[in-house]
């Protein structure tokens, strides 16, 4: 189940950044939508530890995550930079350049990270902030990976309106931090599917590590797909339809 919402949300994210420009305003009110419902439902669903609240915190997580990968990839919340990198940087200065391009997107997350950690401090359930925290976390290691070079930086997933963005990411290489972070995200999912196995079978405690088991086993295949010449686009071709089209309007 975990991941099939993960697949199809995903696939619904680029679908709705891929559409011609004049539809992300209402994407983006959609979004909003679920992603404040999201709060909500986390907020509600953290007040008791049953079973269907765990689901229920989980899915509020994914709609709030969805909400901010919205808000980026439309290029609503991105980074005062919006333009190529600079050639010759390295260094601190490439840095900079290219941290201000995600910049308010980050800021955004680490916000909602503590917004969510906050309300969620000594609630019963904290499955909703644990899922949030965790995709951010993972994410972040991604973007560090790829501004320090990855083997297989495809960039398919990427809407044109964030074209840009491929120009600050590293030479294609293989790289000790690469190398650490499979490791760190294996280790972790090793971890979580340690605490669904010791806990009750059927508990709350047990579908909440189970979850957690997933998506840190998804973080852990995203950053295979870095290591090896794997086109992650081909999972999520049926959201491009736009670039089918211009594609074929190409040849033609």
């Amino acid at each position: 189940m975990t991941v099939a919402i993960w697949f199809v949300a995903t696939g619904l994210i680029a679908w709705a950044d891929n559409r011609e420009r004049a539809t992300f305003s209402t994407s983006l009110m959609i979004g909003s939508v679920a992603g404040i419902a999201g709060l909500v439902v986390i907020l509600v669903a953290s007040l008791s530890a049953a079973v269907w609240a765990v689901y229920l915190a989980f899915i509020g997580a994914l709609m709030v995550w969805g909400w901010h990968e919205l808000s980026f990839l439309t290029g609503a919340s991105a980074g005062p930079r919006r333009g190529l990198a600079e050639p010759g940087l390295t260094g601190i200065a490439r840095f900079r350049q290219a941290a201000a391009t995600v910049m308010h997107h980050e800021v955004a997350l680490a916000l909602t990270a503590l917004l969510l950690i906050s309300l969620s401090w000594d609630v019963p359930n904290q499955i909703g902030a644990t899922v949030f925290v965790l995709m951010f976390a993972m994410r972040l290691i991604s973007k560090i990976n790829l501004f320090v070079g990855v083997p297989n930086s495809t960039s398919e997933m990427l809407p044109e309106q964030l074209a840009y963005l491929k120009s600050y990411f590293g030479p294609n290489r293989t790289t000790l931090l690469l190398a650490v972070s499979i490791i760190g995200l294996a280790g972790m999912t090793t971890w979580f599917a340690a605490m669904a196995l010791a806990a009750p079978v059927g508990s709350a405690e047990m579908v909440g590590a189970s979850l957690l088991t997933t998506l840190a086993l998804l973080g852990v295949l995203e950053h295979l797909f870095l290591a090896l010449p794997f086109r992650d686009g081909m999972l999520w071709g049926w959201a491009y339809p736009q670039r089918k089209a211009a594609a074929q309007t190409h040849q033609d």
